[in-house]
């Protein structure tokens, strides 16, 4: 019997018990709920998933999600019996409950059956995106940053010294970014971030350039780099002269006024409202942050809220 192209669905979860999570599989059947056999398994006490919720089914190279639930199955905030799902679409659990990311990619290096009548197999473990840096691999240093009166930059994000970055080169690793309801994956970088139809990421803001970042890896860490000439990027609200080291928790701000990103690790970027702390405000289920003031470059910032403002936030 012919064989189908291998595609691995990627799940990212945005809310719930499992928020931050993600979850890959190449299984043709995808069953959600409480029940020990699911892929996707919630907690026992979650009472507004069903024991099997719903099943996410493989049809050729297409996928479709069928609702098999007392409290309902959402599609891109729509309740649906069953629908066909494209990559980007927000799978939401019964009303206000977990919500999921939809994503898949082709791996060429495998193929899939046609499904067979068995059990599900259990979840497979979590693996990183990618490895963190090498213990032995110390990240490079600060540069001192001059006096302005502005609070000190927190230790996790800032410039390295001159002749300290490697040369972007072409490496397999994977590469996440969130930005509103966009959710994009790449396997390889250097990947390319501006407001250029050209570019890897478009993305279309009035703060972005037309090739605005880059985004690379080496020695066994991801770099930003600032492709503008004009420290356009900031990192903790300290602009970068020209490239930096990315380590966990890094808040990234591309240009004045532009979007933040928290840099989460294994090559995961996340947009967020603001990186300081401020109240929260409940709109419509979703949690959007008021306007806070922070000092940069002696202007004060303001970051409206987006869909996934809390995407992958610990």
């Amino acid at each position: 019997m012919q064989s189908l192209p291998a595609i691995i669905v990627q799940l990212v979860h945005i809310a719930g018990p499992l928020k931050g999570e993600i979850q890959e599989f190449a299984d043709l059947e995808i069953t959600v709920g409480r029940l020990s056999n699911c892929q996707i398994r919630f907690p026992k006490d979650l009472a507004v998933i069903s024991r099997k919720h719903a099943t996410i089914i493989r049809e050729g190279n297409r996928f479709r999600v069928v609702d098999e639930s007392a409290n309902g199955t959402f599609l891109n905030g729509k309740k649906v019996s069953e629908a066909y799902l494209k990559d980007g679409d927000v799978i939401m659990f019964a009303e206000d409950g977990p919500k999921v990311s939809f994503l898949t990619r082709v791996d060429e290096n495998m193929t899939s059956s046609p499904p067979a009548k068995s059990s599900p197999p259990p979840p497979p473990p979590q693996k990183p995106l990618a490895p963190e840096p090498h213990a032995s691999q110390p990240l490079p240093p600060r540069m001192p940053q001059p006096s302005s009166g502005v609070t000190p930059i927190p230790q996790t994000g800032g410039l390295p010294q001159s002749g300290s970055a490697p040369t972007p080169q072409k490496v397999k690793v994977p590469l996440v970014i969130q930005y509103g309801p966009t959710l994009q994956s790449f396997n390889e970088l250097p990947v390319i971030i501006g407001k250029d139809a050209g570019c890897d990421f478009v993305l279309n803001h009035a703060s972005i350039a037309a090739r605005h970042a880059q985004i690379y890896f080496g020695h066994d860490q991801y770099w930003i780099k600032d492709l503008t000439g004009r420290q356009s990027i900031s990192i903790h609200g300290a602009p970068i002269n020209s490239e930096a080291a990315l380590r966990p928790e890094d808040v990234l701000e591309l240009g004045n006024k532009g979007p933040a990103f928290r840099f989460l690790g294994g090559g995961r970027l996340a947009e967020i409202a603001q990186p300081s702390t401020v109240p929260v405000a409940e709109t419509d289920g979703m949690q959007k942050k008021t306007a806070a003031p922070r000092e940069a470059g002696g202007k004060k910032v303001k970051k409206s809220g987006s869909m996934f403002s809390k995407f992958f936030s610990k």
